[in-house]
């Protein structure tokens, strides 16, 4: 399984902004829940998808960046940093763990600005 994920991070809890960066990404985001350690309003908004292995490639870059870039003005205006949007990928494999990403798809990351992490974990 592949847990592709997008994820904005914000430094003031609220509702609002959460609700204002579904409306203008226009995806149905992760529902946030409150954790005993959480704030008592999200200080982040997550949009994850899911893929197995038959299913065809997902090309998360290109499609969280298609998202992102043409709303970017208006994220830094409800408050949310460059620097608190990160795109991830956690591939939970079988047998090995070998990805490999498209040098346009880099070169659009790395233009961004946006981070990226990706995590392997092993199927038990």
């Amino acid at each position: 399984m592949k847990y592709h994920r997008l994820l904005i991070g914000y430094d003031n809890p609220s509702f609002e902004t959460y609700d204002a960066i579904t409306q203008l990404l226009g995806v149905a985001p992760e529902p946030w829940e409150k954790h005993w350690f959480s704030a008592e309003e999200p200080d982040s908004w997550s949009y994850l998808v899911i893929s197995n292995e038959e299913a065809p490639y997902f090309d998360f870059i290109n499609v969280f960046l298609d998202l992102l870039e043409p709303k970017l003005d208006a994220l830094l205006q409800l408050g949310v940093e460059k620097a608190n949007i990160s795109l991830s990928l956690t591939y939970q494999y079988t047998h090995q763990c070998a990805l490999g990403f498209d040098a346009q798809e880099m070169l659009r990351l790395g233009q961004s600005g946006l981070g990226l992490s990706i995590d392997c974990h092993e199927d038990q």
